[in-house]
């Protein structure tokens, strides 16, 4: 149980976007909704938006979830490095990921590497007594 609250959650994104670029299409500028702002601008959400908007949502979850002690936390931070690495190598081998919606959430996969141990570091050093 404790390794399924331990998957990164920027793993279902990264599946999502492969999922997009092996249906044929790949087509992340597909508009999904668009309407009309009180401005009068047109505004248009695509399929990158959508996946970059839980992408976000998904580094938020993460970095919430860096704040837990314990074995849980270092199980986490192993497979969400595992995740950052998998980002890395698809970003620079394979070409339908050579996008800035791909680069933009290979850094957010980084930001939750550096926020898991930047987080479990400051908690330990709070937790070590000195007499």
């Amino acid at each position: 149980m404790q390794l399924i609250r331990s998957i990164p959650l920027l793993l279902f994104v990264f599946l999502a976007y492969n999922a997009v670029m092996m249906t044929g299409t790949g087509n992340l500028d597909g508009v999904l909704f668009q309407g009309t702002l009180l401005s009068g601008a047109q505004w248009l959400f695509t399929t990158s938006d959508l996946l970059l908007t839980l992408a976000l949502v998904a580094l938020g979850g993460e970095v919430v979830k860096s704040t837990r002690s314990g074995n849980a936390s270092v199980i986490d931070h192993a497979l969400s490095m595992l995740l950052f690495v998998a980002f890395l190598v698809e970003f620079i081998g394979y070409s339908a990921a050579g996008t800035t919606t791909f680069f933009l959430m290979t850094l957010m996969s980084f930001i939750d590497v550096l926020a898991g141990f930047t987080v479990t570091i400051s908690s330990a050093r709070r937790d070590v007594g000195y007499n």
